[in-house]
């Protein structure tokens, strides 16, 4: 068995990711998205907006500033000339994952999420799951809220049904999770639920892939997003169950898909997609939000980058350490900084309310490139500029080169 340096199975991690590419130099095109779409397979899905919504910060990260226009028009808005590449499902968490992927994620080789469990009222209350069916149907693409008012007003009007809104909106998740329903447009980022068979092309809907193959092949797309990995680090990728994804990595060692690797100070047992490659060098600088799947993994994190990163949205603000949307630093191959990053599009700005250095980084360097890049990223976000504020051991060293 081959042992990997950590520094090589950093660099072959960065590859898989598609930091090893240069970012364009004319403005990124629907090509351009494509060929990240190929290496990350899925854009997960966020609520917070503190700075951008989180599917639109990957992209970022590799290509530099873009229209999200393009991510909308791929997903929500496409046309008979530019045809839909992603749709909504289940996959990290709430994913874009490309369409052909759909029939892998609604095979049975994925176990239901956390909307399993209005299974039950869905069976005890069939006539509700009619009932939102057919207004989705009638009026879809449309939203939770005007299911609950069509239904729960019918209710209040037709004694003998009472829907309560909590049901309504519980049987819209649940037909969602096992896909009878879909995204069929946004509204803000409010989703607008349509039948699947109005949003997904007819052979993608008609493809049955059997559970024991889609598992192949979600793992053979973790382990190409990975580069190297351990079984954990593919299993958590589209959250698939342990036993699925041991056998799933067994076979695919046997066909020479993956190759057992030990990498240095790892514990557990590695796996090298054969189509990886260790570039001799990665050059590049990014920003890094709390979903992007170079980082979402935390513990992969700390294994490749000895880099301890935690989302502190839920920590009370008196006990945060780094604050409240942190966004590692990557600079050539390395996690050097992390920077608190919100949004200020009332006053356009982009704030740092605070910024902190990597023991043992060159900080001039590090505060001139990571400068460049945040006015790079307020730039794209329309801002206007950026602002420093006062907590971290950072924010001086930003402060003079900005």
């Amino acid at each position: 068995m081959r042992t990997l340096s950590l520094d090589v199975a950093r660099r072959t991690a960065l590859a898989a990711q598609g930091f090893a590419d240069p970012r364009p130099k004319v403005a990124p095109t629907r090509r351009h998205l494509k060929r990240v779409l190929s290496r990350l397979r899925l854009l997960q899905l966020d609520s917070v907006n503190v700075v951008v919504r989180a599917h639109y910060a990957p992209l970022f990260a590799r290509l530099g500033a873009y229209d999200r226009g393009l991510v909308d028009t791929a997903a929500w808005a496409h046309s008979a000339r530019r045809p839909r590449l992603l749709v909504e499902c289940w996959a990290h968490e709430a994913s874009l994952v490309p369409v052909e992927d759909w029939p892998l994620l609604h095979s049975g080789a994925k176990p239901r999420g956390w909307w399993r469990h209005y299974g039950e009222l869905a069976e005890a209350s069939p006539a509700l799951v009619d009932d939102v069916l057919a207004v989705v149907k009638e009026r879809g693409p449309v939203g939770a809220g005007t299911i609950e008012r069509e239904l729960v007003g019918a209710s209040a009007r037709s004694p003998g049904s009472w829907w309560e809104r909590s049901e309504v909106k519980k049987i819209c998740e649940w037909l969602f999770g096992i896909g009878e329903l879909t995204t069929g447009a946004r509204r803000g980022f409010e989703r607008l639920y349509d039948l699947t068979e109005r949003v997904l092309p007819a052979e993608v809907l008609s493809r049955r892939v059997d559970a024991d193959t889609a598992a192949r092949q979600l793992v053979d797309r973790a382990a190409r997003a990975h580069g190297v990995a351990t079984e954990a680090d593919l299993r958590d990728y589209y959250r698939l169950s342990a036993h699925v994804t041991r056998r799933a990595v067994a076979e695919l060692v046997a066909d020479g898909t993956l190759e057992p690797v030990r990498v240095e100070t790892w514990r557990a047992p590695a796996y090298r997609h054969v189509a990886a490659r260790a570039p001799r060098r990665v050059e590049t600088r990014a920003l890094l939000c709390p979903f992007d799947p170079l980082i979402w993994e935390r513990n992969r994190t700390e294994r490749l980058f000895g880099f301890r990163y935690r989302i502190e949205i839920y920590v009370p603000e008196a006990e945060r350490v780094h604050g409240y949307y942190v966004f590692p630093f990557l600079l050539d191959g390395e996690l050097v900084a992390r920077v608190d990053l919100k949004a200020d599009r009332v006053n356009r700005r982009l704030r740092v309310p605070g910024a902190f250095a990597e023991p043992g980084v060159d900080r001039a360097r590090v505060a001139t490139e990571l400068a460049n890049e945040l006015e790079h990223m307020a730039s794209w976000l329309g801002l206007d500029g950026v602002e420093v504020g006062e907590r971290g051991d950072f924010v001086a060293d930003l402060r003079r080169v900005l």
